[in-house]
């Protein structure tokens, strides 16, 4: 009964870990790139797209495509910032009143995100990671000049407007929000200019079609990439974890079954001369065989009824409480996340049952071969 405890909490565990820190991985590249991504088709390595713009009809048709949630321009932008006598390079982002800022409001951990509505002062504010506001002790208010590497060089006054912190060191250390208009200004673009355009996806499993979508909706000059082609070493570091779970799904089904395999079989020892006198008194050999699974199957419903109570205690204690912490610079997260659905819990439940009923097929065969004068004898 033990070993089933183990073997299924473990499992559901394991599924709710893994599923969990997938989903945070991912939704933090996702909020912060959009699932596809469209820019010029040309040979430009800079850390500044080439500027192109979409029509409003082609940006309709676009979102008119299955599975295509919103499209909103963005820019980019390499800058200077020297605050405090700290010097940084970093990447300002640009993005207008049509950008879903719902992401960056949950990484903001002072100060609030950009508010467009306000006219006057749209293009002074800006977000900065918490690794740059310690660096340079900023906070929510201060002000300072960033430089910008063109010709001639041009500098700017900035507002801190929020600061955010996504957990990964990739984007903390690079990326500055700020507004479109003001790289467009930069940049001496057209109104309807940008850098690129971020799409958002309805379902992220249709994520591969939905980029062949785009692609075919797009005039031949441009290009749509998803995350998963722009990140590959992430997803598939990500993807690397699936095998892990198989792993333990395979290591505590081992331990369960060999488990309850032993304990049949004591159990058949054990009762011997039990059998012996069924079976003199006329009860078959299947019949007895029924007496026995029916026994195993006890005990694995009471072992699945415990397991499961204690990984769903453990799951709700972590999913509230946030109490087993992870390095945040290696795992990008600060704390282990998890995440189950029902028919997960269901799933990993029954193929435990009908696994371990197989495996006891076996054993229970030894019944076939007792004799009943022997087994009465036996002591």
């Amino acid at each position: 009964m033990s070993a089933i405890v183990l073997a299924i909490a473990a499992m559901i565990l394991s599924v709710a870990v893994l599923r969990g820190f997938k989903e945070e991985i991912t939704e933090k590249q996702r909020g912060f790139f959009g699932d596809v991504l469209v820019t010029k088709q040309d040979l430009n390595n800079s850390y500044e797209n080439t500027p192109m713009s979409l029509s409003a009809d082609r940006i309709e048709k676009i979102k008119s495509l299955p599975n295509i949630q919103s499209i909103y321009p963005f820019a980019t932008k390499a800058g200077i910032m020297n605050v405090n006598g700290e010097v940084e390079g970093v990447l300002m982002k640009g993005i207008d009143a049509t950008y879903n800022q719902l992401y960056l409001s949950k990484t903001i951990v002072e100060g609030d995100t950009i508010d467009f509505t306000n006219q006057e002062g749209s293009e002074n504010p800006i977000l900065i990671s918490s690794y740059f506001a310690k660096r340079m002790k900023l906070k929510t208010g201060d002000d300072f000049i960033m430089y910008f590497i063109q010709e001639p060089v041009r500098k700017r006054k900035f507002v801190v407007k929020g600061v955010f912190s996504t957990g990964s060191q990739e984007l903390d250390k690079v990326y500055v929000v700020g507004a479109l208009s003001m790289i467009r200004r930069l940049n001496n673009l057209g109104p309807n200019d940008a850098g690129g355009y971020e799409i958002r996806v309805k379902d992220f499993g249709q994520l591969i079609p939905s980029t062949e979508h785009v692609n075919d909706a797009l005039p031949i000059d441009l290009n749509a990439q998803s995350i998963v082609e722009r990140m590959p070493d992430i997803f598939e570091w990500l993807g690397m974890l699936d095998m892990n779970a198989n792993i333990i799904f395979v290591l505590m089904v081992i331990v369960a079954v060999i488990n309850m395999v032993s304990s049949l079989l004591i159990n058949i020892l054990e009762r011997t001369s039990m059998i012996g006198i069924l079976k003199a008194l006329g009860f078959n050999n299947r019949g007895i065989k029924k007496v026995f699974m029916f026994n195993a199957l006890y005990i694995i419903g009471l072992g699945l009824f415990i397991g499961n109570i204690l990984a769903l205690s453990v799951y709700h204690f972590q999913k509230y409480t946030h109490f087993f912490k992870l390095d945040e610079s290696m795992y990008y997260i600060s704390y282990v996340p998890v995440k189950v659905f029902w028919y997960d819990v269901a799933g990993l439940n029954l193929a435990l049952v009908i696994i371990a009923v197989i495996s006891l097929m076996v054993p229970s065969m030894l019944i076939t071969k007792i004799s009943p004068i022997k087994a009465i004898q036996f002591k």
